[in-house]
Parts: structure tokens; sequence; C-alpha cells
């Protein structure tokens, strides 16, 4: 979209960082629509704010708008997100922004949405509106990386996470795992499922931990959607994760028993059948299709590590976050994060991208990308010391 572009100012990069801000704000309760933030300014002053709050709700700009504490003839409207130019849940914020007569539209980046994709960029300069495109698009474009793959591939963005002790162990030897990580990363951890659309383990580690798999102590928040490969249908009947408090979809294969299928569904379970791939797995390709179609955008992969071999073999991971406690758990048969073969030699080893570090309590939290290509931002480490509190 190159052919969209025009000049910034270092007053747009200000105002800009308070629109992806307000985005912040709707973080977790937007789905399927993307984080929007939006502010209003004249000759320097803020006049109106707004952020999208969650489906059918206003859209940033219309909320900022209808804030502004005077006339918005003129002013110039910073958004992250270029504005929609087609009904959905609601009109379109391209024909507010016209008939309100906004005199300047600062655009953090395009929206992939076929429906949109510089339709509005385009209108808005055809109208005589001035538009100023790719206003730190990198954060913009990071803010919405979910929201992107899941429009641009049918698949939703994969997150895994995994608490690990400083040799890189998931678990002691006896398989005991709680906890390698303090409270505070424990917290955090609840936050991220509070900002996720499903959660997804294997059927390891519900026989070992029996976990509830749900968000706790985030006020407001709603619970995502809980989800187990079980390629058998090992599950136990009594299991946590078939409890009433979200719902659950158990993904299996043919090779699964006809009557275990018919007795979890007979219960409510959503089980979700798929051809067995060769090693007689769940295809994790498919699953994300299906997950997908659901308006499934981000999947947090909390284990184990049966798991993360799958999904990194099969490339269909795109972040990893490491919470890495000052332990050496040690033990020949204490559990890593990956199992399977491995790489032969460090240069057959998969790299990660934009290594990202901060501490989250006595832990480290280390974040990286899967996906992604060499440049200076990925080859440097940055360190944010950002407290106890997470």
């Amino acid at each position: 979209m190159s052919d969209l572009r025009s000049r910034a100012s270092a007053d747009d990069a200000r105002f800009m960082a308070m629109a992806l801000k307000l985005a912040l704000r709707g973080k977790g309760r937007t789905r399927p629509n993307p984080l929007v933030g939006c502010v209003l300014v004249r000759q320097g002053r803020v006049i109106g704010t707004g952020f999208h709050r969650k489906p059918g709700t206003p859209h940033a700009e219309v909320v900022a708008i209808e804030s502004a504490r005077e006339d918005v003839r003129g002013s110039t409207l910073y958004v992250n997100l270029e504005p929609c130019a087609h009904y959905g849940r609601t009109p379109p914020c391209l024909d507010l922004i016209l008939e309100r007569q906004i005199g300047r539209v600062v655009v953090g980046t395009v929206d992939p949405n076929p429906l949109v994709n510089g339709r509005s960029i385009r209108a808005l300069r055809a109208k005589g509106v001035e538009v100023t495109l790719g206003v730190l698009e990198a954060a913009c474009r990071r803010m919405n990386e979910a929201f992107f793959k899941w429009v641009q591939t049918g698949k939703p963005f994969v997150t895994l996470k995994a608490g690990v002790s400083l040799d890189g162990k998931i678990a002691a030897f006896t398989g005991r795992s709680k906890w390698i990580t303090c409270e505070v990363s424990r917290r955090r951890a609840h936050r991220l499922r509070s900002e996720v659309d499903a959660i997804l383990v294997g059927i390891g580690t519900v026989l070992q931990d029996n976990p509830l798999l749900t968000c706790r102590g985030i006020r407001g928040a709603s619970q995502p959607l809980r989800v187990v490969l079980d390629s058998a249908l090992r599950i136990p009947p009594d299991a946590a994760v078939l409890g009433p408090e979200a719902e659950t979809v158990v993904a299996t294969t043919d090779r699964a028993p006809a009557e275990k299928v018919a007795a979890l569904r007979a219960r409510g379970v959503q089980v979700e059948v798929f051809s067995a791939d060769r090693a007689g797995r769940v295809p994790f390709g498919d699953l994300l299709r299906r997950l997908g179609e659901r308006e499934i955008q981000h999947v947090l992969v909390e284990g184990g590590r049966g798991v993360f071999t799958t999904v990194l073999e099969e490339g269909e991971g795109d972040r990893l976050l490491l919470f890495v406690a000052p332990i050496l758990l040690g033990g020949e048969q204490a559990p890593g994060i990956l199992a399977g073969r491995g790489a032969e030699s460090p240069q057959e080893a998969l790299r990660a991208f934009d290594l990202r570090c901060r501490r989250s309590g006595q832990d480290v939290l280390l974040e990286c990308r899967l996906k992604g290509s060499e440049s200076e931002e990925s080859l440097t480490a940055r360190v944010v010391d950002s407290g106890e509190a997470g």
C-alpha cells in the first residue's frame, strides 16, 4: 500500500501512541473485531477519545467523535487501524468521518479485511480529506497480529506458553510441576488467558495435572474456549476441563471409539473428529482451520511437550512465551519443553526472532516470534525491567 502513504510528523507518533494505549482497553473483549483506539486533535489539543469495547458497540472513531467537547470540523483523527468502509454489526465509520467534515485522518496501518483494505483511505482522499498512513505501523500491526492472521489465512494466531526451570525443565522427574514459576508469573498467565480466545492442551496434561483451564482473578474477563487434543479419546469423564465453568472442545480422530464420542456429546461436550495423520494424531493445521471457522483468532497452547513438539514440527506456532524460574531441577528423566528427535545440529535448529526479556516477579519472561526474518531489531534482545507487579 505504498501508494497510499504520505509524510508524518513527530506529533503524529505521539497521538498515535495515545490511540494504541486506548485500544488496549478493549483487549480480550472485541473478537471477532480488532483492537482500535482513536484520538481527535485540534491545534495540538485532544478534543475527543474513544476505543472499541465489544462487538455490536460503536467503533472507536464513532466514540471519539461523539465524545468531542467542541465542533470536530477540520480536526485531525488518529486511529491505529484503517476505518471500516462497510456495513457489519454497525454502520461504516467512513461515512461519519465524511459527514462530520474531519479535516485530516492519520492511520496506523491498512485493514487487511478484503471489505476494507485501502478502500477507506482512497475514498477519504477522493473527497479531499488529507490522509497520512503508516504512523507507528509496526506497533499497530503487532497489536492486531492475531486478527490479521485470521483474516488473511482463516487460522488463529498461536502462542505457546510454558513455565520452565533454568535448565529447561517443565516438571521434576516425578512429573510434578506445581509450582515452577512464582505467583506474579501465575497471575500474569491468568491475564494472558483472559486476552485469548481459546486455551489448548494435550490429553497428557489433562491426565497428569487435571487442570481446570479457566481464567481466574481477572475482573470482568470472559472464559476462553477450552480445547483438548485427545486422538484416542482417553479423557476421563470426571476431568475438571469438562466442567461447566467454560465451553470445551475435545479434538479427536476417527480412531476414537464411537461410543465414547456419543457419551461426551450427550453431556454437552463438543467433540470434533478428524482423520488421523500418519502418526495417528489430530492434524493441527486442520484443527486451527476449524477453530478459525468459529471466529477463534488467538489460541494459547499450554502443553504438554508432545503438543508443543507437534505445533512446532508442523510450523503452526507464531509466538513463544517462556516464564523462566531461578531453579535447577536436573535429572535425565525430568521432561523438557520439547520431545521428539530434535535438530541434528545448531544450524538445523528452529530459529526464533524478535527476542524480548522482562522481569516477572522472581522469574524472567522471554518472548519471541517463531516466524519472521533476520533484522537489526530481531537480532537485538531488548531487556525491560517491569518490576514485581505484572
